[in-house]
């Protein structure tokens, strides 16, 4: 494994943990911690961020250049993963499992969405 993969892994990992766990902090209301999920959401989002930067450096690569389908392609992995997550928080903690699985596989449908459109269809 290369240094750049592995660094990548690794903070990959512990920006992924941070955003989960403030979503999880921030959606579910016994916790009573949703401002708390917010900031360690938005820490996660920034960790993510600094990832993908350092590892293009790492590489060698040239810096992402903002167009149109970037900031679609972002817009739309942040909409799957969020109706992804809130269908999981109805299934498994607010009892609405019938809301659940409607919500959850439209989240399923939009990331499987971002495979066309970033590789394309040959």
């Amino acid at each position: 494994m290369k240094k750049s993969n592995f660094v990548a892994m690794i903070l990959g990992t512990i920006g992924m943990v941070f955003f989960a766990l403030g979503m999880c902090m921030a959606l579910i209301e016994e916790w009573g911690m949703f401002r708390q999920g917010i900031m360690a959401g938005v820490v996660g989002l920034v960790i993510l961020l600094i990832t993908l930067l350092v590892w293009r450096r790492m590489e060698g690569k040239e810096p992402i250049k903002l167009s149109g389908k970037t900031v679609g392609t972002v817009v739309l992995a942040i909409f799957g993963a969020l109706l992804l997550g809130v269908g999981m928080c109805f299934s498994m903690v607010f009892g609405k499992m019938v809301l659940g699985v409607v919500i959850g596989p439209v989240g399923i449908v939009a990331l499987l969405m971002l495979i066309s459109l970033t590789k394309g269809l040959k």
